[in-house]
């Protein structure tokens, strides 16, 4: 197993601000329906509600209020009433080919069967750690494009490594942080998503889950689905419990946007990088989307 690399003084910045909002996060998420205040999260944060305002408003681009209207259950709930036909009018109006593009203006291939089937034999992998909104971005490319990408609390760095090797056990990994950073610094910036030069993506699994995976690009930006939906969709209703596992293993986090996947309720179900950051997603993307207001 390849060495986890070690942190810059940037991921660390940055990774502080993670935890900070994290803590936030997880007080928001206790207390939604009474509204904390600003004083109050701050209280949970340890720090003044002056410096809470800056990190979050530099990590989020929104304000703490904005963002506890965006993740909160009610808000979940009424983007999947918004939702409900997201999916028809997104097939509807020819948007599913292989070479569509999603809000972060990404193109897509699915290697061949044999690859999958191989569990990566003769494919070789460049990965790196590095900052994020979300805490550590496990990022990994082939020569085809981004092949993967996963978060990491501090201190698992080495668990997220080992879990998205896991999938493709015999391919030949190189730590390339070089090679990496690129990916990383325009997946996470919106002011580089550009339809003149998509995002590459190569997708590595079963058939079943390459089409979850590729109905999960069409979910737009600020919106939500179910799982029945995306199982109506690929003319198996009854096969939604495949599809959350197919959803769960989904290799390229954030860019296949599988955070937009709720339940049928509209509550935010499990997410393999932790429901903390699922919620931290959905706020962050309201915050892009223009769907959050003052």
């Amino acid at each position: 197993m390849p060495a986890v690399a070690e942190t810059r003084s940037l991921s660390q910045e940055m990774g502080g601000n993670y935890a900070t909002v994290r803590a936030a996060l997880e007080f928001i998420t206790e207390r939604w329906r009474d509204q904390p205040s600003l004083e109050e999260i701050a209280e949970r944060t340890s720090i003044s509600p002056m410096h809470l305002q800056r990190v979050f408003h530099r990590w989020a681009g929104l304000t703490p209020k904005q963002f506890l209207q965006a993740i909160t259950l009610d808000h979940a709930r009424e983007l999947l009433r918004n939702s409900a036909s997201v999916l028809d009018t997104t097939f509807e109006v020819g948007l599913s080919g292989p070479a569509r593009l999603h809000d972060l203006f990404v193109v897509h291939e699915a290697m061949t069967p044999g690859v999958y089937r191989a569990r990566g034999r003769g494919l070789t992998i460049r990965w790196g750690l590095h900052a994020s909104p979300f805490g550590q971005a496990l990022v990994m490319i082939t020569e085809h494009g981004l092949a993967g990408l996963a978060f990491a609390d501090p201190g698992e760095e080495a668990a997220a490594l080992a879990d998205m090797s896991s999938r493709w056990p015999h391919a030949d990994y190189v730590e390339d942080r070089a090679a990496t950073e690129p990916y990383c610094a325009r997946i996470f910036d919106p002011g580089r998503w550009s339809a003149q030069s998509p995002l590459r993506i190569v997708l590595i699994g079963t058939d079943f889950e390459v089409r979850v995976w590729e109905t999960l690009l069409a979910i737009p930006l600020g919106r939500a689905t179910t799982y029945s939906d995306i199982a109506a969709h690929l003319g198996k209703p009854s096969a939604a419990r495949a599809v959350g596992s197919a959803v769960g293993r989904n290799p390229v986090s954030f860019v296949v946007p599988c955070h937009r996947v709720l339940g049928k309720t509209g509550a935010l179900c499990g997410y393999h990088w932790g429901l903390t950051r699922k919620r931290a997603i959905l706020g962050w993307e309201a915050g892009v989307s223009g769907t959050a207001t003052d």
